[in-house]
C-alpha cells in the first residue's frame, strides 16, 4: 500500500479527515501532522524525519492562501522540500492541495510541486498516479541538509555526491541574516571538533542584483565529508560552490523563500 504524508498548514481537523478519507477510498495510506511555523527552532525537521521514517511515496501539502502568504511558512516548506529532494531524490513527489484558487507566487523550489484544487473531481486520481511513479535517483550533484535544533542553532550541511571539492565558499542573503560559524566533518552530523584550513570571512559575492555575504575555507570535502555553516535568521537564498582561485566560478544558488 502506498503512503501519503500530509502536512496541514492550518489546524483544520475536518479538512484533514475529509482528505484522508477520500484518499483511503483510492487505496492510499495516510499519515501526517499539523504544520508548526517555527523555523527558528527547525520545527520542520520533525516532519522530515517522520516522512522518511514512514517511507512516504508522496508528500501532500494542504495549502491555503493565508498560511502560504507567510514568509516563515514558505521558508520552512522550501527547506523541507529541498532536503527531501537532496536525500531521497525525485522518487518522493510533492503535491499541494488548495482549498481555494490561489494567485500566490510560490518559492522557486516549490513550483515543481503538483498543484491541485479540492474543487476538482480528479485531484485524488492525480495523487494516486504520482504516488505510484517508479522511484528515481537524484540528479543533483550535491548533498544538502539542514541540521541542528533550537539549542545548537540552524546549520546548513553541503557536499558533493561524488568526487571532491578543494574547499568551499558558502554565502547567504536576506534581512537580519548572518553566518557565525563554519566547520568540516563527517557526513550526517555536526562535528564535535574541527580544524579549519585557511578560513575567510566577510566575503561579498554579487549574483545578478543580489549581494551574498560569504565565508570560505580550504578543507577538502568529498562524498563522506561535509561542510557545515551555522546561520542566524531565515535567508531568502543561499549560495555555495567549490573553492577556486579563478575570479569566476560556477555557483549553486538555492532560493528559499
Amino acid at each position: 500500500m502506498k503512503t501519503v504524508w500530509i502536512s496541514a498548514l492550518s489546524k483544520n481537523q475536518p479538512r484533514v479527515a475529509a482528505v484522508s478519507a477520500h484518499l483511503k477510498r483510492y487505496g492510499l495510506q495516510c499519515k501526517g501532522h499539523f504544520w508548526t511555523d517555527e523555523p527558528d527552532k527547525l520545527a520542520w525537521r520533525v516532519a522530515l524525519d517522520s516522512l522518511r521514517e514512514a517511507r512516504a511515496d508522496l508528500w501532500l501539502i494542504l495549502a491555503d492562501n493565508v498560511e502560504m502568504a507567510k514568509p516563515t511558512v514558505r521558508y520552512g516548506l522550501t527547506l523541507l522540500s529541498t532536503a527531501l529532494h537532496a536525500s531521497l531524490g525525485p522518487g518522493c513527489p510533492i503535491a499541494m492541495l488548495w482549498d481555494s484558487p490561489s494567485t500566490l507566487e510560490l518559492p522557486p523550489l516549490l513550483q515543481n510541486a503538483v498543484q491541485l484544487e479540492e474543487a476538482s473531481p480528479s485531484w485524488a486520481a492525480k495523487i494516486v498516479a504520482k504516488a505510484n511513479l517508479t522511484a528515481k535517483t537524484s540528479a543533483l550533484d550535491y548533498r544538502f541538509e539542514v541540521v541542528g535544533d533550537e539549542r545548537l542553532g540552524q546549520w546548513f550541511e553541503i557536499g558533493p555526491r561524488t568526487g571532491g571539492w578543494n574547499g568551499v565558499v558558502f554565502g547567504v542573503t536576506g534581512a537580519d541574516v548572518e553566518i557565525d560559524f563554519q566547520a568540516v566533518g563527517p557526513q550526517g552530523g555536526l562535528p564535535e571538533k574541527a580544524v579549519i584550513e585557511f578560513p575567510q570571512q566577510g566575503l561579498k559575492l554579487q549574483v545578478g542584483s543580489r549581494e551574498f555575504s560569504a565565508w570560505a575555507l580550504r578543507n577538502s570535502v568529498d562524498s563522506s565529508c561535509s561542510y557545515y555553516a551555522r546561520v542566524k535568521g531565515c535567508p531568502t537564498a543561499i549560495l555555495f560552490m567549490p573553492y577556486a582561485d579563478e575570479s569566476e566560478t560556477e555557483a549553486t544558488v538555492l532560493q528559499l523563500s
